[in-house]
């Protein structure tokens, strides 16, 4: 059997580690995973063309609404963000689903989150953003905090939210206290560039939890600013080590073996992050 993940560009892609980690301990001999290059306008051809052989795919940027459109079978929580990292091949098709979601809720569960009742504070308003908020609303979260360069940009955003029972107050960041903000929620959750939270990476730290989806390069200057300040933090790489868990388990049908996955990702990485399970 094969999969990929599809992507552009995708040489960077961890998932053939993580995916190439999990077939071996599962015993699936000649199982194999790769990385194919392909922009959105480019998947559905290329996933029509596969054969028999191909169990599923991991699809990353840009094709992420791509593989929803095109999939036959949409699970609900693909439908809410409104865009699928994940492609089952079906008898008769491809079923699309977001593992995105799973990403966001074992990295923060992991982390030690809990829900108490105080609201978000999202940073960003792009695809992983989408992911983050229909996580959050699986976790309990009923209001974030959206703060974005340009309003408009949060349209996708404010989507997703509306699907999943999440209210969402967009304000633009020149407008924002973000020490005020962070203050008054109980997670921020960074989707931005590092270099965009450094003058601010204090003020950010005064939230309980942070999860932080920039893992290269690391540490960030808002990880150092989580450190210092004793709060709960994770990470972008948490959040690619959750979601390949539900990944292998509908490619294979077999349980993820969690443990080798994350020893392979750390070697891989050479990282000091914990990747806690």
């Amino acid at each position: 059997m094969r999969a990929a993940v599809l992507g552009s560009p995708v040489a960077h892609s961890l998932s053939p580690v993580l995916h190439g980690a999990a077939y071996a301990e599962l015993g699936l001999a000649g199982w194999t995973f790769e990385r194919i290059e392909v922009d959105a306008a480019g998947l559905p051809g290329l996933v029509r063309g596969l054969g028999p052989e191909w169990a599923g795919l991991a699809v990353t940027m840009p094709g992420k609404k791509a593989a929803l459109a095109f999939a036959s079978d949409v699970t609900a929580r693909a439908a809410a963000v409104g865009a699928a990292n994940t492609l089952l091949r079906l008898a008769d098709g491809w079923r699309a689903d977001c593992t995105d979601v799973a990403g966001v809720t074992g990295a923060l569960t992991a982390a030690g989150y809990r829900w108490s009742g105080r609201p978000a504070l999202l940073l960003g308003a792009g695809g992983t953003a989408a992911a983050a908020v229909a996580g959050l609303a699986a976790l309990g979260m009923r209001s974030v905090v959206v703060v974005v360069r340009d309003p408009v940009r949060a349209a996708d955003v404010a989507r997703t939210a509306a699907r999943v029972g999440v209210s969402v107050d967009v304000r633009p960041w020149s407008e924002v206290d973000l020490a005020a903000v962070a203050g008054s929620c109980e997670l921020v959750v960074s989707t931005v560039p590092a270099a965009a939270v450094e003058s601010c990476a204090a003020a950010l730290a005064a939230a309980p939890c942070v999860l932080d989806v920039i893992y290269h390069p690391w540490p960030t200057t808002l990880s150092e600013a989580v450190a210092a300040a004793g709060g709960r933090l994770a990470t972008g790489l948490d959040m690619l080590l959750h979601q390949a868990f539900g990944q292998v388990e509908q490619f294979t049908g077999k349980p993820a073996p969690k443990e080798v996955m994350r020893a392979a990702l750390k070697s891989a990485t050479a990282t000091r992050l914990p990747l806690p399970l």
